[in-house]
């Protein structure tokens, strides 16, 4: 059977875990490439009778990879397991990368999304090699397929192997990073609507809105709202004095800021929207403490969000570690998980 590249195999990989699939870090670097590319190779696919090992993968080369006849392939994949076995060229790794091989690329990638099978007959002490590409997913390696076919394909293993929480996740991801050049209707948790600007950003915003809103306060609503070019989209100057906040359109305020009229004492929430750049860091957070300060609004009935829209993008990698302590990480992909950089000092706890 042709073969892709590692190269290819690679880029392919890109179209099959887009931005938004579960440890995607794992399932898409040149390491998983390299680990799916050596499974067809040895035709270590489900069904097949033949399984991978990591030494399959740390031990390849060039030279090998080059030679694709049946016999090549078939010598390589039960010759490299003997004991003193030689092959051609400089590896592609050293032994010590059998454990990220293994428990990375393999059980907490591929086997946990479904590409990947393992033998369950095998002691977990056993050496001999246990994993095979799902026929479904292997399918997607054809040299042959391209274009519209091979994304239909793409499409429809991913409605068979992953769950409704992945799949959701990827629609959430495609649908806030694609461009669009319809205006973004955003509902406001009263009813009202505001028309937005098309981008990440905006669909983001619009996630914050009517998801994260309703979802961590108990009766929201919208004080202020802008978009790219500091743009105002909504000001409630009425809400915000009944509540003892004077907002100042002129001050560098957050892309967002909702209150929660359900406690006693209302609670103010910043949101900075990030689809390049631009969170709550340690430096914004002092600069809006100041803010709300100059008011006279209580520090403790304030709260500084981050909303991304999923945390497997760039953005969020990006800027993670300028996130200030005390604040929080939304992501619009994963709505329901909220992630506390916490700065209270304490013990750890169990689940709760």
């Amino acid at each position: 059977m042709p073969l892709l590249t590692r190269e290819e195999v690679h880029a392919r990989l890109q179209e099959i875990f887009p931005d938004g699939a579960p440890n995607r870090a794992y399932l898409t670097r040149m390491l998983a490439a390299s680990t799916v590319f050596v499974a067809l190779y040895i035709d270590a696919v489900e069904g097949s009778g033949t399984y991978l090992g990591p030494k399959h993968v740390y031990r390849m080369t060039d030279e090998q990879a080059a030679r694709t006849d049946d016999a090549y392939r078939t010598g390589y994949a039960t010759g490299v397991l003997r004991t003193g076995s030689q092959v051609e060229g400089r590896r592609w790794y050293q032994d010590n990368t059998r454990e990220p091989i293994r428990d990375e690329t393999l059980r907490e990638g591929l086997v946990a999304i479904g590409a990947v099978t393992e033998r369950t007959d095998l002691a977990t002490t056993s050496s001999k090699p246990r994993y095979a590409l799902k026929a479904g997913f292997a399918a997607l390696f054809d040299p042959d397929l391209a274009g519209e076919a091979l994304q239909a394909q793409i499409a429809t293993w991913q409605g068979e192997a992953l769950n409704k929480g992945a799949l959701a996740r990827l629609a959430i991801v495609r649908r806030g990073a694609g461009v669009s050049a319809d205006q973004v209707l955003v509902t406001f948790p009263n009813g009202e609507t505001r028309r937005m600007k098309p981008g990440p950003s905006s669909e983001i915003t619009k996630a914050v809105v009517e998801v994260f809103a309703p979802t961590f306060l108990a009766d929201p609503a919208v004080l202020f709202l802008s978009e790219s070019g500091n743009k105002v989209v909504t000001r409630d100057d009425e809400l915000a004095r009944s509540i003892g906040l004077a907002i100042q359109a002129d001050r560098n305020l957050p892309d967002t800021i909702l209150v929660d009229l359900g406690p006693t004492h209302p609670l103010l929430v910043f949101v900075e929207v990030v689809a390049t750049d631009g969170p709550i860091s340690e430096r914004r957070k002092e600069a809006l403490e100041a803010l709300v300060a100059e008011t006279g609004f209580p520090a403790e009935h304030v709260a500084f969000v981050t909303a991304f829209l999923d945390r497997s993008a760039g953005p969020f990698k990006k800027t993670v570690d300028s996130l200030a302590w005390g604040s929080y990480a939304w992501f619009a992909a994963e709505p329901e998980r909220l992630v506390v950089f916490s700065q209270a000092p304490g013990g750890l706890q169990g689940r709760p």
